[in-house]
């Protein structure tokens, strides 16, 4: 928005017009903006051109839709997330066996190697950022020294 004000350009083009802003609001008052600084906005995907009239009302109201669209696939994940953990479901990722933690907590302890190279050690299926949190807590902690 910065070079916009500065007119560094006159005109955005986006691919699709969501991709350019998460809310009514905010795509609204960025419009508005555009069309005070003489700015043209083009959606490639969305074929609008805000400087038609035309243009400018379906951008809003497809604004507008996206917008609700958002809003009800949040509203149905939260909805599903409580049913499922009413249901007993476990959320999130599952705990790493203990056996693998003590195994990455003794190579921390007793070697050098990077957490890339803990990770390929071990030969677990965990993430390597699950291997450089062990890491980092025993590195770092009064006791491991």
């Amino acid at each position: 928005m910065q070079a916009a004000r500065e007119r560094a350009f006159d005109c955005v083009l986006v691919w699709k017009f969501d991709r350019f802003a998460r809310s009514t609001q905010h795509l609204l008052a960025a419009l508005e903006e555009f069309d005070y600084l003489s700015i043209r906005f083009v959606s490639i995907q969305d074929q609008i051109d805000t400087t038609s009239p035309m243009g400018k009302a379906m951008f809003t109201l497809i604004g507008a839709m996206a917008e609700l669209e958002s809003s009800l696939i949040s509203e149905r994940v939260t909805a599903g997330m409580k049913a499922a953990k009413a249901r007993g479901k476990p959320l999130g990722r599952p705990r790493t066996r203990a056996a693998i933690v003590t195994r990455i907590e003794e190579l921390a302890k007793t070697t050098d190697l990077s957490v890339r190279g803990i990770h390929q050690r071990i030969g677990a299926p965990i993430g390597r950022g699950v291997v450089g949190d062990i890491v980092k807590r025993i590195r770092h902690s009064p006791v491991a020294h």
